[in-house]
């Protein structure tokens, strides 16, 4: 098993699909925890469709491996080691668009290092210093988060 992130991926591939048909363009997605996976998993898919991905506190490697959820995805009967490299053949592929990575090294439910994107060759990554739980109530995140759909999201250099 997988813990039904591909369900998810392919749930959200239709929504994108329909709201960048709707806007007339690419989209922004911006997603927490395993929310950003899933975001820089359908920019992969669908690059048409998605101009940019924002992550804040994402696992990027591994899936659930390097969490603090190993433990309940392993009661779940989950192999741990074929999701990680089921993740890791994604990497064949790299994700073309700009990506804003932002990571905490205090996260303390995803490993940070697996928050570190090595594959994609467009990232921004940017430490910050608050929990996991912090990441989606911490004003400063969230500047940054402003910030990079201003500046056009990520690093192109």
């Amino acid at each position: 098993g997988e813990g039904e992130v591909p369900a998810l991926i392919d749930k959200m591939h239709d929504r994108v699909k329909a709201r960048a048909e709707a806007l007339g363009g690419p989209v922004v997605l911006i997603g927490w925890s395993l929310g950003g996976y899933v975001a820089r998993e359908v920019a992969r898919d669908l690059p048409e469709h998605v101009a940019a991905v924002i992550t804040m506190g994402s696992p990027v490697v591994g899936g659930p491996k390097y969490t603090s959820t190993a433990a309940i995805f392993r009661a779940r009967n989950c192999d741990l080691d074929w999701i990680e490299q089921e993740v890791e053949k994604r990497f064949e592929n790299p994700i073309r668009q700009p990506i804003t990575a932002i990571f905490s090294k205090r996260d303390g439910v995803v490993g940070w290092r697996s928050s570190i994107d090595h594959f994609s060759p467009h990232v921004n990554h940017i430490e910050v210093n608050v929990s996991h739980i912090g990441m989606g109530l911490n004003a400063g995140v969230w500047r940054l988060v402003l910030n990079a759909l201003e500046k056009g999201v990520g690093d192109k250099s």
